[in-house]
């Protein structure tokens, strides 16, 4: 395998995912529960639960932001391969928790769109680590 260029195309999309998953971060090590960075936001977590959420996100962000810097096909791969089973799962949960035997006012419709969302995201960086790979 070839090494990828410095200014490759997934770059942007590597970056905004790190942006990204650093104010996931930030947000569960606060305990902030904004839509759009608490995907589950209005089901209640216990602050060692947002504590560990913060890691993990810390963590996605680190990995994003290494493989934007020094690219590899590996590590591109590996990106995407996580990312796949993190929707997968997110998608689980999704149709399959019963929210409304936690509270009656949560609308598991909106948790769907925030993992649309994230599918999305996960396809504009499949498409660009495409033309990254094939350069």
């Amino acid at each position: 395998m070839q090494p990828v260029p410095e200014n490759h195309p997934a770059r942007l999309p590597l970056l905004v995912g790190a942006a990204y998953f650093l104010l996931v971060s930030l947000a569960h090590a606060a305990g902030l529960k904004v839509p759009g960075l608490f995907v589950y936001f209005s089901v209640p977590s216990l602050a060692y639960q947002d504590r560990i959420i913060s890691l993990l996100a810390f963590g996605w962000a680190s990995f994003l932001l290494a493989t934007a810097v020094r690219p590899s096909p590996s590590h591109l791969l590996a990106t995407l391969v996580s990312g796949l089973a993190a929707i997968g799962m997110l998608l689980r949960i999704d149709l399959t928790t019963p929210f409304a035997s936690i509270d009656r006012s949560i609308e598991p419709r909106w948790f769907l769109a925030e993992t649309l969302m994230l599918a999305l995201y996960w396809c504009w960086l499949l498409l660009a680590a495409l033309r990254t790979l094939r350069r």
